[in-house]
């Protein structure tokens, strides 16, 4: 039997701890021995009085757009609490990603768009093709995320509201153990799946301390804007995927030490098989890419 791509390989995953089975998963199949170390807990806002604002006015706004599962998550956990069970049906819903759109569908919510690239310029591409000027758009987010959105939405004519749904913690303790693990060299990969999973790590560990704990380590990030985050605190970004999600994550790893044609469990070369046939099925887009589907207008 032929050895995995990932036999042998340590590698640490970063995310939050109820968010890290499909990615964790999907690296042990691929013969990986994974070390969970959270970096950020996500914890419910410390007021909720913008929130509940917004859903007040729901019937008021024509889109809201989910930048992240955890957001539809607390969302829709709030919207519950306060004694609603589901959306206006005016109301459209713009998913950042496969992952979103996925938590979306759980709660059958439809999505009425996702961009082909899952980062915020993707989503000012996306409403660049539609007539925005004038609408109200409310961005239900994390408390700390970058304002290129709301501003390029705000600069194309729309009416944004911005709320907090959601906020990323740095768990205690674990300082001692993450820099044993890096010390004695038990690492290969560190992987990040968001900004704050860097900037805490590095934290943890002193700016001073990175490149010496870091050496030999390669450095996995999801996309473009984790992986600036990572070269700013003077980290070397090996790993990046194509598509910004942890499927294309998982690929990443998997081909950066299997470079040449292998085959995964579908039998096909790692290089040439798509996602969908190497992942569960449940780690895809339940929607096509950058498509708009069923826009629905005010009544």
């Amino acid at each position: 039997m032929a050895k995995k791509p990932l036999t042998g390989k340590k590698i640490l995953i970063t995310r939050a701890r109820e968010q890290s089975t499909e990615f964790a998963t999907g690296l042990k199949k691929w013969g990986a021995e994974v070390i969970e170390f959270p970096t950020i807990k996500i914890v419910p806002p410390l007021y909720w009085k913008e929130l509940d604002q917004a859903i007040d006015q729901l019937k008021s706004y024509d889109w809201i757009i989910f930048t992240s599962a955890n957001g539809v998550q607390f969302f829709c956990q709030r919207l519950r609490e306060k004694g609603e069970h589901r959306l206006p049906s005016s109301l459209n819903v713009f998913a950042i990603g496969p992952a979103t759109a996925r938590q979306l569908k759980e709660k059958k919510i439809p999505v009425a768009y996702m961009p082909e690239e899952f980062i915020a310029e993707a989503i000012l591409k996306g409403f660049k093709k539609m007539p925005v000027k004038g609408k109200r758009i409310l961005l239900a987010r994390a408390k700390k995320a970058r304002d290129i959105l709301p501003k390029g939405l705000k600069i194309m004519g729309a009416k944004v509201d911005v709320v907090e749904v959601y906020r990323t913690v740095k768990p205690k303790g674990g300082m001692k153990k993450l820099r044993q693990l890096l010390a004695d060299g038990k690492i290969d990969v560190v992987t990040f799946t968001s900004s704050s999973t860097v900037n805490h790590f590095a934290e943890l560990l002193k700016k001073g301390d990175l490149k010496k704990l870091l050496k030999g380590v390669a450095i996995a990030c999801i996309g473009p804007v984790t992986a600036r985050t990572a070269t700013g605190w003077g980290m070397k970004v090996q790993i990046q995927p194509k598509q910004y999600s942890v499927p294309g994550l998982t690929r990443a790893i998997v081909e950066y030490f299997a470079p040449d044609p292998r085959r995964c469990q579908s039998g096909l070369p790692i290089r040439s098989v798509s996602a969908k046939a190497c992942y569960d099925a449940s780690a895809t887009s339940p929607l096509p890419r950058g498509e708009r589907v069923g826009v629905r207008g005010k009544r």
